[in-house]
């Protein structure tokens, strides 16, 4: 049986204070809406139609090309946002998931359950529900002797015997879709808010002759909804969580998992080790027998097995097998260290490729650059690469050697096996083997010491201050 998908993404999410639509808040590095798609996706549903309102351009350009798109433009109810679908599903014959764009938790094994026991009990709808530590606030699912579900009973209606019952509504369904669209032509708005509500579709079914049932998931967590910054705080605490775990079950060390921050589509091979206060985020890719130490923030980068990443920080890097960063390195985007290549303490690096076995090592900065193998850069060291208006490129060969307090502007070639005398700023080529200075002449002015006053002990009046000051012009003044 064909399966299908409505996300419900239209509301505006008043609690969150925020001027993002609620559901592009992101829970494990993602936006809450994107999550429940790409669990539908793994679900491998046919067709995911999204309801959007507030805030509708972001919504559909984040998930663009995944997902079609109904507009509700004005927020009358569950039931009217559904009816939004009805041109792109309304004739499809199948089972149809409901599920919301502010509740990301729910994971691909319990749509698949929920899809299965659906289409194997014949229901013309089942409701996921779940037990509750403490129910209060939920709907309570209500059963017969035959475990079929009589009614969903808010709290504020229930009953004493019915407020004890554990069992509550997700707000998740799976409807039988040809049934889905003809009850809720039946929904009436008669009530106190004038809205169309889903679960009315319940009774509308039942009293038609129809079973409605009721499927138990295992996790109570997974049915968390997000409608304020407390529940986001809870909602990504419960993921990284459930995704540290997973990194940790397939031989990743984690010193303390509770002070680790994962997002969902970073991967990490076997027996790398990560301290505590590490941010892995984005796409982040992590080989095998890595060292991450704490306070490291790596967004959208790579590091490759057997390399160390010492307090540091990388967007949009790559740092390949062995190579060694930090600590506090910063790599910007398009900085790539090759196998072995070092880079140290408060070095920045920047659309530049350091090369295999190449050394920066502490208080440099690389920026638009080429250096080739088992170069080394002395401290403080600088590519200048921004003239105010471009940027442009510099190379060093293979085997050069760049001496402290340099200043590469480029664009300069230096050849390998070069050598660059330290202290100089480089603002032509250098050829392969030769040495390049450029530097003011030293001088040294002789008996210093006993020429000038400074070997006298003065006193701190002004004329004496004076006549020490007058004395010391002179002597400099003396070629």
């Amino acid at each position: 049986m064909q399966r299908f998908v409505i996300i419900l993404a239209a509301g505006k999410g008043t609690r969150m204070k925020s001027d993002l639509p609620k559901v592009l808040h992101e829970v494990g590095g993602k936006p809450m809406v994107e999550l429940v798609l790409e669990t539908a996706q793994k679900a491998g549903v046919e067709k995911i139609v999204t309801v959007v309102g507030h805030g509708a351009e972001q919504v559909e350009a984040t998930l663009a090309g995944r997902s079609e798109f109904a507009l509700q433009a004005e927020q009358l109810g569950t039931g009217h946002a559904i009816q939004m679908a009805e041109p792109q599903l309304g004739d499809a014959d199948g089972m149809t998931l409901i599920g919301s764009g502010d509740a990301p938790l729910f994971t691909v094994d319990t749509f698949n359950k929920l899809f299965d026991f659906h289409e194997q009990s014949g229901n013309a709808v089942t409701v996921l529900t779940a037990k509750a530590p403490n129910p209060t606030g939920y709907g309570r699912i209500i059963r017969d002797e035959n475990g079929n579900v009589v009614r969903i009973v808010e709290q504020k209606d229930a009953t004493p015997e019915e407020a004890a019952v554990d069992e509550i509504n997700t707000g998740v369904y799976v409807f039988d879709n040809q049934l889905l669209f003809a009850s809720l032509k039946q929904v009436t708005n008669d009530n106190a808010q004038g809205e169309y509500y889903l679960p009315d579709t319940l009774e509308i079914l039942r009293n038609a002759g129809h079973t409605v049932g009721a499927f138990v998931m295992d996790d109570f967590d997974e049915s968390m909804g997000v409608n304020d910054r407390v529940a986001l705080a809870r909602a990504n605490k419960v993921l990284r969580d459930r995704t540290n775990e997973m990194h940790m079950r397939n031989g990743v060390t984690l010193i303390d998992p509770a002070n680790t921050y994962i997002d969902v589509d970073v991967t990490i091979g076997h027996d790398t080790i990560i301290e505590p206060n590490v941010y892995l985020k984005g796409k982040t890719v992590i080989g095998s027998n890595v060292l991450i130490t704490s306070g490291s923030r790596l967004v959208d980068s790579i590091v490759a097995d057997g390399a160390q990443v010492d307090a540091s920080h990388f967007e949009e890097a790559e740092v390949r097998e062995r190579a060694s960063v930090g600590p506090f390195a910063h790599l910007r985007p398009a900085a790539f260290l090759d196998v072995e290549a070092h880079a140290g303490n408060f070095t920045e690096v920047k659309k530049a490729h350091l090369g295999k076995g190449s050394k920066m090592g502490h208080l440099s900065y690389l920026g638009d650059a080429t250096v080739g193998e088992d170069v080394n850069i002395g401290a403080g060291s600088i590519f200048v690469n921004y003239d105010g208006l471009h940027k442009w490129h510099s190379n060093v060969g293979d085997r050069a050697f760049i001496g402290s307090n340099s200043k590469i502007v480029g664009p300069v070639n230096i050849g390998a096996e070069a050598f660059i005398a330290a202290g100089s700023t480089i603002t032509d080529d250098v050829p392969t083997h030769a040495m390049g200075i450029a530097r003011s002449r030293q001088i040294t002015k002789f008996d210093f010491w006993n020429r000038t006053p400074l070997h006298e002990k003065f006193d701190d009046t002004e004329s004496a201050k004076w006549a020490a000051k007058a004395a010391f012009d002179a002597f400099l003044a003396d070629k």
